[in-house]
């Protein structure tokens, strides 16, 4: 059976993203407190939700630990710049700004300055800095898979601060020029860019290459000033979406979310049929306490340490998935969304002000630290502020 979805207008997303947010509201309240049936008054439901997550807490954590990660020795790069991870850095630059109101902050955080001017350093330099790997430290094609993957990363976070202003920036502008130069014209990844390899999932291992392309497609989508429709980008845009239809059937059920997402960026991006049945697939997917397990979205991946895959519900998938259907224009009464929701309230480390998240990859005692132990965290805390930030604006 298809979920009807598709959002036809601007008026129309309109209506339905005014709609969504009132409808998850109340439905996270009816999920927690067992009122199936009963809608409460919105101001008050709005209210009650507002307080079952501490925003404040999870802005804390997210400040320390990219405070962390920027003076984490392995994270220096060369000109006094540090490496964009895909776990702690670039999630943190998509979801701080959506505090900032809860919070009565009059612009961006400590760390966000900081972390932008290194960006933004990196990109003015781009033919001067070293990559973030080279093969003489790491082994073959690490250089280029290292410029492939910075140069999307870059304009990603560039066009999502950018999406606040309404207005690219001269630098953001660079950072698509850079990361046209990246995309890969012939063979395979034809449309895409070279990624990361470290034989770590989600993010570096051999499928990756297809979560970079989906990034690329979501910061051309959010890009303002209709940067989508410059001409002088649509040979790149045609190679980028012929790449991501090619390979589409081969993708896990984590990559294709994060194609969910751009499609909901970029108008026609997915066939509505294709669109639909991705959706019904993470909805299947969820599991019987209202979350979602990254571990069962990510085909049969085996931790390099031997151990079994965690399949509790966690953090990541969970605030990914939620934040995506909302962008989609799924249903607000839907059950399953609000039970995500509800799950996410539930959820949050108050003390600690996180969402906690499993390593694909290895246990997490055996991580090199505790530090590094946390990147999941890192990641899932980020989500879930989006997705419920975004579920409690108006």
């Amino acid at each position: 059976m298809k979920t009807a979805i598709r959002l036809t207008g601007g008026l129309v997303a309109c209506f339905i993203v005014g709609v969504l947010v009132a409808g998850c509201l109340t439905g996270t309240a009816a999920a927690a407190d067992g009122s199936e049936g009963v809608t409460p008054h919105p101001d008050k439901q709005e209210t009650k939700n507002a307080k079952s997550w501490d925003p404040k807490a999870a802005a804390a954590y997210l400040d320390h630990r990219l405070t962390w990660w920027m003076e984490w020795p392995r994270a220096q790069r060369d000109h006094d710049t540090f490496c964009v991870s895909c776990h702690t850095a670039v999630p943190y630059a998509l979801s701080r700004s959506a505090l900032r109101t809860t919070l009565a902050e009059q612009g961006p955080s400590p760390n966000e300055r900081r972390l932008l001017d290194s960006v933004m350093k990196r990109v003015r330099l781009w033919k001067e800095v070293e990559p973030f790997y080279k093969d003489v430290d790491r082994g073959p094609y690490k250089s280029v898979e290292s410029r492939g993957t910075e140069s999307v990363l870059n304009a990603l976070i560039l066009s999502s601060r950018d999406a606040q202003s309404g207005q690219l920036s001269n630098d953001a502008h660079k950072a698509f020029e850079n990361m046209w130069g990246e995309q890969q014209t012939v063979g395979k990844q034809k449309g895409a860019w070279l990624w990361l390899r470290f034989k770590n999932e989600p993010w570096e291992a051999d499928d990756s290459d297809y979560f970079g392309a989906t990034l690329a497609a979501v910061a051309i989508g959010i890009a303002p000033g209709n940067y989508r429709n410059n001409p002088e980008v649509q040979p790149n845009l045609k190679l980028l979406r012929q790449y991501l239809d090619r390979e589409f059937a081969t993708q896990t059920s984590i990559n294709r979310v994060l194609l969910l997402w751009a499609a909901a960026k970029q108008p026609r991006l997915l066939e509505p049929d294709r669109e639909e049945a991705i959706i019904g697939e993470l909805l299947e997917k969820q599991q019987a306490d209202g979350g979602w397990s990254l571990s069962a979205l990510s085909g049969d991946w085996k931790r390099a340490d031997g151990t079994p895959q965690d399949m509790r519900s966690d953090g990541y998938a969970t605030g990914l998935i939620t934040f995506v259907l909302q962008q989609s224009g799924i249903s607000a009464e839907n059950a399953k969304l609000q039970r995500g929701l509800a799950w996410l309230n539930a959820n949050q480390d108050k003390t600690e002000g996180s969402w906690q998240a499993y390593s694909l990859n290895k246990k997490k005692e055996n991580h090199i630290s505790p530090e590094t132990a946390l990147f999941m965290n890192d990641a899932a805390t980020s989500y879930a502020v989006l997705s419920l930030t975004t579920a409690n604006r108006r």
